[in-house]
């Protein structure tokens, strides 16, 4: 049986509001380039009960940051900044086509890659990325469920403190608490057993650390990833999509990671380049309507 030609969007309460007030850029030119190809495009809020309903509702699908619940839904999620998007099957990042890409800096253009990284620097930080420095101390900051070793990390995040500590045996370390997570009474205990001495735990602070410190050393923070605007290199004890040019525990082991991140000085112009203006979608470029429409035939959408 034919499917309808119908997209159904499943959002959240925010953006299902902005999405039907045609206020928001992504998601408006999607939709665009679908009703161009002839689909109805429909937005809903994503409850339990119109995600459960999306089982058997015709046609295909379009989730914000979320699983798809079949085999005609895709997944779409902002690249870590506006106006950068990725549109793909899984939701999580480390599953994603340029994670499994292969970041090739020779073949970039130089000039391009620099106007380009110089750009986003300024525009997302400012004076706070304009002379970053190196003060000898290690950056770490913390996401959520500190005592638990989820499948994507190799270990849990007290586990990866501990090893710091152990690799790191003179820098001072600074630990940072994610806003948007609540730690239990564990957590908190076991956080406090390695406080004081060299390890400082504060909230926030993100860009006053990026210019500040030595390297950062994370599971997969967005936090490392803007710390290549700052030109600092990271230590990644988690799969996530911008492992390219940091130092991958799941790659080379705890020691060797931590021996690498000492001395590298990576490609971050070139790379932030091909991340975001060859490997994503930039909704703010004017051929931003022909890649989306490229991207869902790549994904088979007819």
């Amino acid at each position: 049986m034919t499917e309808p030609r119908i997209v159904t969007f499943y959002l959240e309460d925010g953006l299902h509001r902005s999405a039907r007030a045609g206020r928001h850029n992504f998601i408006g030119k999607l939709a665009g380039v679908l009703e161009a190809s002839g689909y109805r495009v429909d937005f809903l809020p994503d409850s339990d009960v119109e995600i459960a309903r999306s089982l058997t509702r015709g046609g295909w699908s379009m989730f914000h940051m979320a699983q798809p619940t079949g085999p005609r839904g895709l997944t779409f999620r902002r690249v870590y900044h506006y106006p950068f998007w990725r549109i793909e099957k899984r939701a999580s990042r480390w599953e994603w086509d340029v994670a499994r890409a292969r970041f090739e800096g020779a073949r970039i253009d130089r000039a391009d890659a620099e106007r380009f990284y110089g750009f986003w620097r300024k525009r997302l930080f400012g004076e706070a990325a304009a002379a970053p420095e190196r003060a000898g101390f290690v950056y770490v900051p913390l996401q959520g469920k500190l005592l638990q070793r989820r499948t994507f990390q190799t270990m849990s995040p007290i586990e990866m403190l501990r090893h710091t500590l152990e690799q790191e045996p003179e820098r001072d370390i600074l630990v940072t608490l994610h806003p948007g997570e609540r730690y239990d009474a564990e957590e908190r205990a076991a956080l406090d057993a390695l406080a004081g001495g060299r390890v400082t735990v504060a909230e926030g602070m993100m860009e006053e650390a990026l210019a500040s410190c030595d390297y950062v050393v994370t599971q997969n923070s967005s936090a490392a990833f803007n710390g290549y605007f700052f030109g600092k290199p990271a230590v990644l004890f988690a799969k996530v999509d911008f492992h390219h040019i940091a130092a991958s525990v799941e790659r080379l082991g705890v020691a060797a990671a931590f021996e690498a991140v000492r001395s590298a000085e990576p490609d971050y112009a070139g790379y932030v380049w091909w991340f975001w203006q060859r490997m994503s979608l930039n909704a703010g470029r004017p051929e931003a309507e022909r890649r989306i429409r490229k991207r869902l035939d790549t994904h088979g959408w007819p």
